[in-house]
């Protein structure tokens, strides 16, 4: 299923492969030998500082993939939407939804696979969020 499996590795050398980025370069942007290289590709995690650097060097936000698998894979409880917000740590009011992520829910929706309320209880996706949604996709099929 989308984004349920991340292999970071497999992702950047899609990347890389897609961008057709020269060995050379990633190791010169990265400072780092061609065998770190081969190794971070082969690799299912990576530091978050080199995954930032690689974002830079592929002009890709590979933290959305992370934050796409947790908005449908761990959505918040509603246990712990009461708990105390930090003032030392970033708070963030609203999920970023990636257009993939729009589409595999539609999809479901669509399919008959969830209902509506299925949808919004699994995934606490806003009501009005994805009537948005809803709409969007019936202005776009019949329009």
């Amino acid at each position: 299923m989308l984004y349920k499996e991340i292999h970071i590795g497999k992702f950047i050398k899609e990347m890389v492969d897609e961008n057709e980025i020269p060995m050379e370069r990633i190791c010169n942007f990265l400072n780092k030998d061609e065998q770190f290289i081969e190794n971070v590709y082969n690799s299912k995690s990576i530091d978050v500082e080199l995954l930032l650097r690689w974002s830079k060097l592929l002009e890709y936000d590979f933290f959305r993939l992370y934050s796409s698998h947790l908005i449908l894979y761990a959505p918040p409880s509603a246990v712990n939407k009461n708990q105390k917000k930090s003032d030392k740590i970033p708070y963030f009011r609203k999920n970023i939804y990636t257009q993939e992520i729009k589409d595999f829910i539609m999809k479901r929706i669509l399919s008959g696979e969830m209902t509506y309320g299925e949808v919004i209880k699994e995934y606490s996706i806003p009501k009005s969020t994805l009537h948005r949604w809803l709409q969007k996709n019936n202005d776009n099929t019949n329009g």
